[in-house]
């Protein structure tokens, strides 16, 4: 059985997260994922991969992990998904904090998505060269890894360095929460091998593909499961993808390359919007589960 999330930009305009996340599992979704940009430089000096005008959205983000709190409070089986967390913009101790107080509050639901991020005059006023972006994120994800699993846990890299601490609480999941990355480079499926749980590309339609390289999923999947056997590591990774539209179709060939989760994409505006194109996607999952 596949199951079937929505992602959504939760602003301070468009559909309250609690609400949003009620309806969801209400109608048998299996996750909500929310994205997130602390914030987006004036200049705009960085294009957006997207295409010419950068969305109003980007710049009116809830924190996600604030929003899916609200969420947790609301819900009792929904999965709660970062789609995707700039790990480059978080200090690691205290994401480390704040995904395993997720985590423990909502009884094991979090699904950690993350990537570097793409926007360079962000990651700047973050302290970060956009060179070094996934090297401070790989070290960040070791170093939460250690904090997650350890009751002393220590870090010592070029980026990240501590002595043995203690944080608590430790996540429900054991090990920590599943982590997702949210990347399609030729580096990928050793990074997810590394220090990651699955694949979580973002859907292409034609314009996307013209504008970024088209990507192979059904090779990109592949490649993972090649690069997870070599590392040695245990059961299969997952494989997600998100901002799927709303085609029965496509979806059948998504799951048929490998996806286990489909993540449908939803506009960021209100719920007068968002509540008839949900009984459009619930009408999808119901049809492709049978």
């Amino acid at each position: 059985m596949t199951d079937f999330g929505v992602l959504i930009f939760a602003t301070d305009y468009s559909i309250q997260p609690a609400v949003l996340g009620r309806v969801l599992e209400q109608r048998g979704f299996e996750s909500l994922f929310l994205p997130e940009h602390t914030h987006i430089p004036v200049s705009r000096q960085t294009p957006w991969p997207g295409g010419a005008e950068l969305p109003r959205e980007y710049s009116h983000t809830h924190d996600p992990f604030v929003a899916l709190s609200a969420v947790a409070s609301v819900t009792s089986t929904l999965k709660l998904g970062t789609g995707i967390t700039l790990v480059t913009e978080r200090d690691p101790i205290v994401l480390a904090k704040q995904a395993a107080s997720l985590d423990f509050i909502s009884a094991g639901r979090l699904l950690l998505g993350i990537g570097a991020g793409w926007n360079v005059e962000e990651m700047a006023n973050h302290g970060i060269e956009y060179a070094q972006r996934w090297q401070v994120l790989r070290e960040r994800m070791l170093a939460m890894r250690a904090i997650w699993q350890k009751e002393e846990a220590e870090f010592h890299g070029t980026f990240v360095d501590f002595d043995p601490l203690w944080s608590y609480p430790k996540p429900v999941q054991v090990g920590g929460p599943k982590v997702l990355l949210g990347a399609s480079s030729r580096w990928t499926w050793a990074r997810i091998a590394e220090y990651g749980d699955g694949w979580m590309p973002i859907h292409q339609d034609r314009k996307r593909a013209a504008q970024q390289g088209i990507v192979d999923y059904a090779a990109g999947i592949e490649a993972t499961r090649s690069a997870w056997r070599e590392a040695g590591r245990d059961g299969e990774p997952d494989f997600s993808i998100f901002g799927v539209p709303a085609d029965a179709n496509r979806v059948l060939e998504l799951i048929d390359m490998g996806f286990n989760r489909v993540i449908f994409g939803l506009p960021s505006a209100d719920a007068d919007t968002v509540m008839p194109l949900l009984d459009r996607l619930a009408k999808i999952g119901y049809r492709v589960n049978g």
